[in-house]
């Protein structure tokens, strides 16, 4: 097995002191639980902030450090001004509330963001410091969103996986982020991008091509010449554990205890973190309606919600607090006895003997989040009940509700509907509680956290290993492209010279690139030829003066110099396209943002105004009725960047490379630069010694890749430099 090396805001373990003495401990965290094992099988390291440990003295730091060492964890250690804006700061305040779609709780401003990033990089630059060829790198959650893409600078050829342990939210909440950009490309730097349910890869792909432009094909992203692969793993609990746990003797003492406590009543059980996301002021408000709607209920009800404290220097969650409190009060005000109160609030943690006994004891558990990544209390809950008794309430908004079709499953926004499902789960027969639970228990013990580990470590694994280094392959392009004798250049327009623009007629050229073709032009033995698939009209209007050859509307129209005249490739009709047109049109009348572009042989339908997920799923449509419509006669269907275009079959980049390099002379160097699926025509018909190059992130045959027209220019701006002395 290759080395692992983990890394976490947070190393698995406590730093314990007791008056003079300082011990690690492992935690016992579902995370630590289930890495534990291969963590210590490949010989891995472990990489994470170990908590504060500024207030103990040298000698027990050094015992400390030795401590970790001897568990193989790697301190990263924060200083209180990181951790306040790193972690509680950018992490806490805006990247949590951001993906449990509570923007309203997002701070007006941003000041937090260097400091993320700055953490960030020390954590990569620790990583890359530790690595050896052949590791596993798995980096884990929102505080490190982008350490992938870090690495990724420094370790062009590691192999890195990144799981999201939280909700990513839908693109419509993710692109109000100002950081938008740099985060998506921060888990592209993963070959492997893991979140828990299929609902948040489609999340996640809607953000990337939203924001990127980048279409997920199935599973997979093409971005820097890499494919980056997407999946849903759903994580699990240690279920065997807790099984135990709820089997030992003094669990049942803690079981038999609480059920005296509640003779005559049946118990309901929340267990939670403090934290607004959890839904609990809603959850008070279906045990209140209950009670209020049934009076028969009352006094024959126990509801027992334990708070475990959470980010208490968070202002948001001390307001929060308050607020519970204040229902708990409410609620047994008004519903309760001097012999008796219906909600009992216990703001503090248990040990997870504590919580198994309360698991056991529990007739229905509630978990009811506004909106969980999983939620593996609802686990715990199934995997301690060998009894094979109570029911769950389980929020649709909790990543679990994918898996636990047993549960009853409810809209926590929905107060009536939530007070039903309580009442449902009260009066359940006991036939149908036992079967429920047995399914549960059944789904929770296959898809442990041990197959959580197992399934995604050997999807990544499992990956094929690509190469990538695009400065070296920059510089030995522009190296051989210098060293020829005769040189020919063939250049395609939108996306390889300019980037795209919202409609054609706005990415006319500037006076840079103006200038830069005419340097290219003048530069000795270079011939330079234009081929786009733009109109003849637009090729003449920008470039009809420089001495070079334009080809239009991909190769159907071509003028090898100025003053000569344009030629059409012989055979081509257009008669098909007065089918093609409605139907084109059809979609630019009912898709707003969208339009028809006629050439003199084509048609291209562009839809780069349109909102990025609606306009790929109309193309994909678009494309499907015209192959329908046009199955048995000469045409093409090409997707492009934000277009679709009809053309003639046989009409193509590549049948001009014939015609320029019949004139050229022997041994001369060809060059093909494109971007897109027409220019992959042009690449397969470059001779074999000539160069091809790739401006962007598509799948390409191309010899060498860059990343767009910047890094295009700038290739052809050092080709006109002077060599140095």
């Amino acid at each position: 097995m290759s080395r692992l090396l983990l890394v976490s805001n947070r190393l698995p373990v406590t730093v314990k002191v007791e008056k003079d003495s300082v011990a690690v401990v492992r935690s016992a965290g579902g995370l630590a639980t289930g890495l534990r094992r291969p963590h210590e099988r490949s010989g891995g390291l472990w990489i994470g902030w170990p908590g504060d440990v500024s207030r103990l003295s040298d000698a027990q730091r050094s015992r400390v450090e030795a401590q970790l060492a001897e568990q193989r964890c790697v301190p990263l250690h924060l200083t209180s001004s990181e951790v306040n804006r790193y972690y509680e700061g950018y992490s806490n305040r805006v990247l949590w509330p951001l993906c449990h779609y509570m923007l309203d709780r997002i701070p007006r401003q941003d000041r937090d963001w260097e400091v993320y990033r700055k953490v960030n990089e020390r954590f990569a630059d620790l990583v890359a410091k530790h690595y050896q060829p052949g590791d596993i790198i798995w980096v884990h959650d929102y505080q490190l969103m982008l350490v992938p893409g870090l690495l990724r600078q420094r370790l062009p050829e590691a192999r890195i996986g990144y799981f999201h342990h939280i909700p990513f939210p839908s693109s419509e909440v993710f692109r109000t982020l100002p950081r938008r950009d740099e985060l998506l490309k921060g888990l592209l730097g993963a070959d492997l991008v893991g979140f828990h349910t299929v609902s948040y890869v489609r999340h996640f792909s809607g953000s990337l091509l939203r924001q990127l432009g980048l279409d997920t094909d199935v599973d997979c992203i093409t971005w820097e010449g890499r494919q980056v692969r997407v999946g849903a793993f759903p994580m699990g609990i240690d279920a065997d554990a807790f099984d135990t746990l709820a089997r030992e003797v003094g669990v049942l003492e803690d079981v038999a205890s609480v059920r005296r406590g509640a003779e005559g009543q049946r118990l309901l059980l929340g267990i939670d973190r403090l934290d607004y996301t959890k839904g609990i002021p809603r959850r008070l408000l279906a045990v209140q309606r209950l009670l209020e709607r049934e009076p028969s209920w009352r006094g024959r009800l126990r509801f027992v919600q334990v708070a475990v404290p959470s980010r208490t220097q968070v202002e948001a969650y001390a307001t929060y607090r308050e607020q519970v409190n204040e229902l708990v009060g409410r609620i047994n005000g008004q519903y309760g006895t001097v012999q008796n109160v219906p909600v009992h609030y216990l703001f503090r943690s248990f040990n997870e003997k504590q919580l198994a006994g309360l698991y056991r004891a529990a007739d229905v558990m509630l978990v009811t989040p506004v909106r969980d990544g999983m939620n593996l209390v609802a686990k715990e809950f199934c995997a301690c009940r060998p009894d094979d008794d109570g029911v769950l309430v389980l929020s649709e908004f909790a990543g679990a509700a994918d898996e636990m079709r047993g549960a009853l499953v409810v809209n926590t926004y929905d107060i009536e509907a939530t007070a039903d499902a309580i009442e449902q789960a009260l009066k359940m027969p006991e036939t149908e509680r036992r079967e429920r639970m047995r399914g549960l228990r059944a789904q929770v013990k296959a898809h442990d956290v041990h197959w959580w580990v197992s399934h995604f470590l050997g999807r990544l694994q499992g990956l094929p290993t690509v190469s990538v280094n695009r400065a070296k392959e920059g510089a030995e392009a522009l190296a051989r492209m210098k060293s020829a004798e005769h040189l020919a250049l063939m250049l395609d327009y939108d996306g390889t010279l300019v980037g795209f623009a919202p409609r054609p007629e706005l990415a006319a050229p500037d006076d840079a690139l103006q200038a830069l073709l005419a340097k290219l032009v003048a530069r000795p033995n270079t011939t330079v030829s234009v081929v786009s698939g733009r109109p003849r009209e637009t090729l003449q209007a920008w470039f009809g003066t420089l001495p070079m050859g334009l080809h239009a509307e991909h190769g159907l129209w071509s003028r090898p110099a100025p003053g000569l005249p344009w030629k059409m490739l012989e055979g081509v009709t257009p008669e098909w396209k007065a089918a093609a047109r409605p139907v084109l049109d059809e979609f630019s009348a009912r898709i707003p943002g969208s339009f028809v572009e006629e050439k003199s042989a084509s048609l291209a339908w562009h839809y780069r105004q349109v909102d990025p997920e609606f306009g790929a799923i109309q193309s994909r449509e678009l494309r499907l009725k015209l192959a329908e419509t046009f199955a048995r006669q000469p045409v093409d269907i090409l997707p492009g960047d934000k277009v679709v275009e009809v053309r003639p079959h046989g009409v193509h980049k590549g049948r001009v490379v014939d015609s320029v390099t019949r004139a050229l002379a022997p041994g001369t160097l060809v060059v093909a630069m494109g971007d897109d699926r027409t220019d992959e025509d042009l690449f397969a018909a470059i001779p074999e010694d000539g160069i091809t190059i790739h401006a962007g992130n598509k799948p390409t045959r191309a010899t060498y890749r860059v990343s767009g027209p910047q890094e295009v220019r700038a290739l052809l701006a050092a080709l006109v430099e002077p060599s140095p002395e």
